[in-house]
C-alpha cells in the first residue's frame, strides 16, 4: 500500500512539473526544452514571432502532410505545427490541435486569426483536452463543474458519470475522423501507465488508410526508476522517453502496419548515465485490418537480403514471385 502512495505521489510531482514549465515556456523562451530543427521557410512567414520563440519540439512531422488532409496535432503547444500543417494542408484541409496546458492553448488561439488573415484561409481549431483520452473534452467538463462544483462523494460521482456521457455523446475527436495524426516530443511527457491507451487514442481517431508522423525522443537503453521519478529529467523530454524498440512494438501492438523511421538522429539530445536519448520520427498506417487477400496480385522480392518479413508476417523470399 505504501509503494501504490509513493507512486501516485511521484506522478503527481511528475505531472505538476511538465505543467509548470511548459506553463512558463509559453511565457520565456527555454532552450532545454527542444532540440534544432530546421523548418521550410516558407511556412514560418505566416506565424507570429511570439510562437516561433515558445516552439518546443524535435522533429518536423508536418512534413507528411498533404494537401486536403484533415490533421490532429497531438500537444499542439503554441501552435506552430498546427499553422505549418494549416498551410501544407490548404483551404480544402482541416487542422485541431490538442493541448491541456491553457498557457499555449491561449497564445495558439490569439494567433490563429493573425495566420488566417495572411495565409487566406482559417482551418485550424484548437482543443483542450489529454492526449492519452482524446474523447473527453476537458473545456465542456470544465463548463459543467462551474455549475454543479464537487463537494462530495456524490458529486464526484456525478462528474465521472458527466465526463463519460461526454466521452460517448460529444468526443473531442471523433472515431475514424482523422487522415494524418501529428506529434512533435509530447508522447514522451505521458505517464507510462497512460501510453498503452494513447496509442490506442491514435489508432481509433484515424481513418482506415491514415497515417501518424510522429517526432519523439526515444532511448538506447530503458531508463531507470529513481531517472523516471525526476520531474525536472521527466519535463526535459528525457526520462519519460520510450526505449527505441518499445515504440514500435506498442504501435504494432496496437494494429499499426507499415511502421517506418523516417528520422533518426545520429546525435543524441541528451546523455544521462550513459543513456543515449536522441530524436526520431516514426511513421505507420491504419487500414490492414481483417484477412488478408491476395487480389490477383503478385510481387518479386529483388533483394538484396535473402528474405524479409512484413507487418503482416509475409516472408518474401529474394527471387521468388
Amino acid at each position: 500500500m505504501m509503494s501504490y502512495f509513493n507512486e501516485g505521489r511521484i506522478t503527481m510531482e511528475v505531472e505538476n512539473a511538465v505543467r509548470e514549465r511548459y506553463s512558463q515556456g509559453a511565457l520565456e523562451r527555454d532552450s532545454d526544452l527542444c532540440c534544432p530543427v530546421t523548418y521550410d521557410p516558407k511556412y514560418l512567414e505566416a506565424i507570429p514571432r511570439e510562437v516561433l520563440e515558445r516552439d518546443y519540439g524535435c522533429g518536423d512531422p508536418s512534413r507528411h502532410v498533404r494537401e486536403g488532409d484533415t490533421v490532429l496535432d497531438l500537444g499542439s503547444g503554441g501552435g506552430k505545427i498546427c499553422f505549418i500543417a494549416a498551410q501544407a494542408a490548404g483551404p480544402t484541409g482541416r487542422v485541431i490541435g490538442v493541448d491541456m496546458n491553457e498557457e499555449m492553448l491561449a497564445m495558439a488561439r490569439r494567433a490563429a486569426p493573425m495566420v488566417a488573415a495572411s495565409i487566406g484561409h482559417a482551418n485550424v481549431v484548437f482543443r483542450r483536452g489529454r492526449i492519452q483520452d482524446l474523447r473527453l473534452d476537458i473545456d465542456m467538463l470544465d463548463a459543467w463543474l462551474a455549475e454543479h462544483p464537487v463537494r462530495s462523494a456524490a458529486d464526484l460521482s456525478a462528474l465521472e458519470e458527466t465526463a463519460d456521457r461526454l466521452r460517448r455523446e460529444s468526443p473531442l475527436v471523433a472515431d475514424s475522423s482523422v487522415d494524418l495524426v501529428v506529434s512533435n516530443c509530447v508522447l514522451n511527457l505521458v505517464r507510462e501507465s497512460d501510453r498503452r491507451q494513447l496509442i490506442s487514442e491514435l489508432f481509433r481517431v484515424l481513418k482506415p488508410g491514415g497515417r501518424i508522423a510522429i517526432s519523439d525522443i526515444v532511448s538506447d537503453e530503458t531508463v531507470p526508476e529513481d531517472l523516471k521519478a525526476d520531474p525536472e529529467l521527466w519535463s526535459g523530454c528525457v526520462s519519460g522517453a520510450f526505449q527505441e524498440q518499445e515504440m514500435l512494438t506498442e504501435l504494432e501492438r496496437a494494429g499499426f502496419y507499415g511502421i517506418a523511421i523516417a528520422e533518426w538522429s545520429a546525435r543524441p539530445f541528451r546523455v544521462v548515465r550513459g543513456i543515449e536519448f536522441r530524436s526520431v520520427t516514426v511513421t505507420a498506417r491504419k487500414g490492414k485490418e481483417g484477412v488478408c487477400l491476395e487480389a490477383n496480385e503478385a510481387v518479386i522480392y529483388k533483394g538484396p537480403w535473402k528474405q524479409v518479413e512484413d507487418d503482416d508476417r509475409h516472408v518474401l523470399r529474394r527471387g521468388e514471385r
